[in-house]
């Protein structure tokens, strides 16, 4: 079994864990790397798994600010309820006594329930069959978890567009991503690759746009065997400021893993060419 792409320990006392922040857990432009919103999720994910030994069924993070390269997330977990089926919990995530983000969730497995979904993948050609998209700008030299992953598009398809600033008809964004180092898919994976809706403001309004992430919420259905996932993304609206979108992740032969959605602050790397044409 391969190791998990976040390496979340226990610490010295009770409910209490720590998570290197390394440079392959980073993101950022040149001079300004910071740890992955996805993976600080992640990480509020793991504690809590661990310390109460349950899946969560839905996590959002709250990014309050931003852990450094070379810095230690300490992540400290409270219960609030817990019940036989369902324990609900908090994870607060900080460095050197300041809070990075805080993580909410619901945990717990009831058996012998139904099981059907809804949703259904939408048309995409199979991974192969799709080209290699570099979606994020240029990163920082301390910034390496863009590396570390594997996006694929169709050109002129789903996104893949001249970024001309001419936006979208529909503001969604498709992709398949996996990890290039082969580690299997989990809570964590899926709340990484979820951090990726930011990366469709740009498709949507066909640009250098992005933004930084307020939340990260992410609905757990289930973990299956799969290499790739792919992420069916929507951005739904902009305004004062702030995008709004949501996300589908499948795996390869189309179970619906996790709904995620988020709100973010828009960035615009050069407001002047962007914008909807006449």
């Amino acid at each position: 079994m391969s190791k998990p792409f976040l390496a979340v320990q226990p610490a010295g006392a009770p409910n209490n864990y720590v998570l290197p922040v390394t440079e392959e857990l980073c993101v950022g432009l040149p001079g300004n790397s910071f740890l992955f919103g996805g993976a600080g999720l992640g990480a509020g994910i793991n504690a809590l798994q661990l310390a109460l030994g349950r899946n969560p069924v839905w996590a959002t993070a709250q990014y309050v600010s931003y852990a450094r390269p070379g810095s230690l997330l300490e992540l400290e977990v409270t219960p609030l309820q817990v019940g036989r089926n369902v324990a609900q919990a908090r994870a607060t995530a900080s460095v050197n006594g300041e809070t990075i983000l805080t993580v909410t969730a619901a945990l717990g497995d009831r058996a012998n329930q139904p099981d059907h979904q809804w949703e259904t993948m939408p048309d995409m050609p199979p991974p192969l069959e799709c080209e290699v998209w570099p979606l994020s700008p240029p990163q920082d030299a301390r910034a390496r978890l863009v590396q570390r992953l594997e996006v694929r598009m169709v050109p002129g398809l789903y996104g893949a567009r001249p970024r001309d600033g001419t936006y979208s008809g529909d503001g969604r964004l498709r992709m398949w991503i996996r990890s290039r180092e082969g580690h299997a898919v989990d809570e964590a994976l899926l709340s990484i690759f979820a951090d990726y809706i930011p990366a469709a403001t740009g498709a949507a309004m066909g640009g250098a746009v992005g933004g930084n992430s307020l939340d990260n919420t992410l609905r757990i259905r289930r973990i299956a065997p799969t290499q790739w996932v792919m992420c069916d993304v929507h951005i739904l609206a902009i305004g004062r400021g702030f995008a709004h979108g949501d996300m589908r992740l499948f795996a390869e032969d189309g179970q619906l893993l996790a709904i995620a959605s988020q709100s973010l602050i828009l960035r615009t790397f050069d407001p002047s060419k962007f914008g909807p044409k006449e």
